[in-house]
């Protein structure tokens, strides 16, 4: 197998497999988000925080999964500056859809969901995407999420639907105000990021039948809204890739039993499902 780099890149936090004679060497930077780095940026970024980790191994192939890469623009930027650090390497640029999808399906047909801080969903032929849901993102949409799933526990605590217990419980988390939760939501940055840490309170309170009914029916919104909709769901398994999915993974399988759908892996992140894919494809 070449000299491979293999990066899943989010908006926080990028992680990069180098694999290399035999072996596997990961490296974590800062993620990269081309709506808010330019070329410039982003090749500083990656020769200040990844080359020279790499010791000097010379980089063959590079396969980038990225935030933002649904964007043609985006995806030239990416490209352009993976070209400088990387001059001997072929790189392709793809979206974190893609990265999903590789990662649960490999070489076949299947269904790929990501529930993290937000959310997506296709339908994978093996190759390429063939079907996806339109991503409306945390305002209108995210249905699942880690965004969607926060929100409706803000909504529990701001119109006092919590009992005292849940109440006394949210209060010692957070050590919070409604008027610090509706600024941090109206006027901060990055509110679903925000949002979604909230979902820590879920995990944390599991067996509470209000707990319970918030992760349920945001996930089940997720499986109505965008599931349902693509006709070969109930024809190939449904894999899942995200920090919700993992942490509520008895909840996808309680749902996918009620739906007549098969559930597929479930992974915590995708790039243990990516190295496998590449090695994979090398070796045909």
């Amino acid at each position: 197998m070449h000299t491979t780099l293999i990066a899943d890149s989010g908006a926080t936090k990028a992680e990069w497999r180098l694999l290399h004679g035999g072996r596997s060497k990961t490296i974590v930077t800062q993620g990269i988000s081309p709506y808010f780095l330019n070329t410039a940026g982003i090749a500083a970024l990656l020769e200040g925080e990844l080359l020279k980790k790499l010791k000097g191994v010379t980089v063959e192939r590079v396969f980038y999964y990225g935030t933002g890469c649904g964007n043609p623009e985006n995806v030239k930027s990416v490209r352009k500056a993976l070209r400088q650090v990387f001059p001997d390497a072929k790189a392709e640029v793809s979206t974190d859809l893609l990265a999903a999808a590789r990662a649960v399906c490999g070489t076949n047909k299947g269904l790929a969901c990501i529930l993290g801080t937000g959310s997506n969903s296709c339908y994978y032929n093996g190759r390429t995407i063939q079907r996806n849901s339109p991503g409306l993102g945390y305002v209108l949409g995210d249905e699942g999420s880690g965004a969607y799933l926060g929100r409706k526990v803000l909504q529990y605590y701001l119109y006092n639907t919590f009992d005292d217990e849940l109440r006394a419980r949210f209060d010692a988390r957070f050590v919070t105000s409604p008027v610090e939760i509706l600024d941090s939501v109206y006027k901060q940055p990055f509110p679903n990021r925000y949002l979604a840490g909230f979902t820590m309170f879920l995990a944390e309170n599991r067996g509470h039948f209000m707990i319970e009914n918030i992760i349920e029916d945001g996930i089940n919104d997720f499986f109505f809204q965008h599931l349902c909709k693509i006709p070969e769901v109930w024809k190939y398994p449904v894999g899942f890739v995200g920090s919700v999915a993992w942490g509520f993974r008895d909840k996808l399988e309680e749902l996918c039993h009620s739906y007549e759908f098969e559930l597929g892996p479930v992974l915590q992140k995708p790039m243990d499902g990516l190295v496998r894919y590449h090695k994979e494809l090398a070796q045909d």
